[in-house]
Order: structure tokens, then sequence, then C-alpha cells
């Protein structure tokens, strides 16, 4: 029977915290950055906490 394999593009997405949440990275901070204010740009850089409902069915996933 063959190895069962992650799902490596979610594993490309988000990295699982030392408590074993999982983190991801914020959008809107590819591009279009010089109108955005300096105290939106600050608030965009911090990673994001995924939902409790989401996380359950996106570790199953990431440990296939």
């Amino acid at each position: 029977m063959p190895k069962m394999k992650n799902n490596s593009a979610l594993s490309k997405r988000v990295k699982v915290s030392g408590t074993g949440k999982l983190v991801h990275a914020g959008s809107a901070m590819r591009h279009n950055l010089e109108h955005k204010s300096a105290r939106k740009r600050r608030a965009l850089k911090a990673d994001g906490v995924l939902a409790k409902p989401q996380a359950q069915k996106l570790k199953k996933m990431l440990t296939a």
C-alpha cells in the first residue's frame, strides 16, 4: 500500500504553533502598500490564528 501524503499546498500556507494552533499569514501585504497607513501595515503584518473548527479539518490534511 502506498504511503499517505500530507497536503503540500496547505503545508506551505499554514504552520503549527508550539501549542498546536494553526497560524497563517494574512492577505493584503503583497502590493499597493504605499496607500495603506503605517498603522494598517503593522496590523496586517501579524499572523492570524485559524478558527478551531477550521483548524480541526485542516490538521487532518496535514497529518494524513
